[in-house]
């Protein structure tokens, strides 16, 4: 790993899928001495250390940036814990759901001293390839160094974006957040409908990602917006056209889209609950 740091030290607090993701990429961007709080990793290139609990932490050890990318239904006795330590710390909260108010009421419960700064982001799996997508929303009082170093967290593993309302982080988690769990089922779904016609699995399973791929270079490279992209590839009467009938009929695609992301905003909304 590089010597020089180019990203702020941190406490991570959850190493599942997501947490694991964040760091394989901050690991390859240059990441300041930090603690892992892990029950599963068994060491981590020097100058970081992994400890298996908040009470484990080195005593003189200080982050930048508290993360917690636990799921939402367990986070109140990891806040709590963390509360008493890092109280006065930036958290940078990854949950779905959990509001900054019901984050703070929480570390207030457990420690009345505790004045944490949270800001909410919602990045995605990709983020282990450097490939992520974050969207973040700071309260009015963060300051300009706070939103920095979790902004550069997050570029380091992909592209980001901020938000204006909090609760747009919800819908930012039913599109980016969940999105490539979405992406992941149509090569699914392509795959098997190519066995289907009677491509052999290998075959099928080739064309699906190396399609899904290359169409997400485009979309990421090209200015053109997606509609005009669907359309080049559309000829009137040919076979794109015929499939894209039935894609896009009013209670396909686009019903079926519309439904999801808002069931997935709504059980969002639920979990801040």
């Amino acid at each position: 790993m590089s010597e020089h740091f180019t990203l702020p030290s941190i406490l991570l607090v959850g190493c599942g899928k997501m947490g694991g993701a964040m760091l394989e990429g901050w690991l390859r961007a240059g990441l300041a001495p930090s603690v892992i709080i892990d029950r599963h990793i068994t060491e981590l290139p020097a100058p970081h250390q992994v400890v298996r609990s908040i009470q484990d932490v080195p005593a003189g050890f200080t982050p930048d940036v508290v993360i917690v990318a636990v799921k939402p239904q367990k986070a109140d006795p990891v806040l709590a814990e963390l509360a008493q330590r890092f109280g006065q710390a930036t958290l940078l909260s990854v949950m779905a759901g959990r509001t900054i108010a019901s984050l703070h009421a929480t570390c207030v419960q457990a420690n009345p001293q505790a004045n944490p700064l949270i800001i909410r982001s919602m990045p995605n799996t990709p983020c282990a390839l450097g490939a992520g997508m974050s969207g973040l929303y700071a309260p009015p009082n963060a300051t300009a160094e706070q939103k920095a170093h979790c902004d550069a967290l997050l570029q380091a593993v992909g592209e980001t974006v901020w938000v204006e309302e909090e609760g747009l982080i919800d819908s930012v988690a039913a599109i980016s957040g969940s999105g490539p769990a979405y992406v992941f089922l149509l090569a699914e779904l392509l795959e098997k409908a190519g066995v289907e016609q009677g491509l052999p699995p290998e075959v099928a399973r080739k064309l699906a990602r190396g399609t899904l791929y290359g169409a997400g270079c485009m979309l990421h490279t090209l200015p053109t917006d997606a509609d005009e992209l669907r359309r080049n590839v559309t000829s009137p009467g040919g076979t794109t056209a015929e499939a894209l009938k039935i894609m896009m009929a009013p209670q396909a695609w686009p019903a079926t889209t519309s439904a999801a992301i808002a069931a997935a905003v709504h059980r969002a909304k639920e979990l801040a609950s």
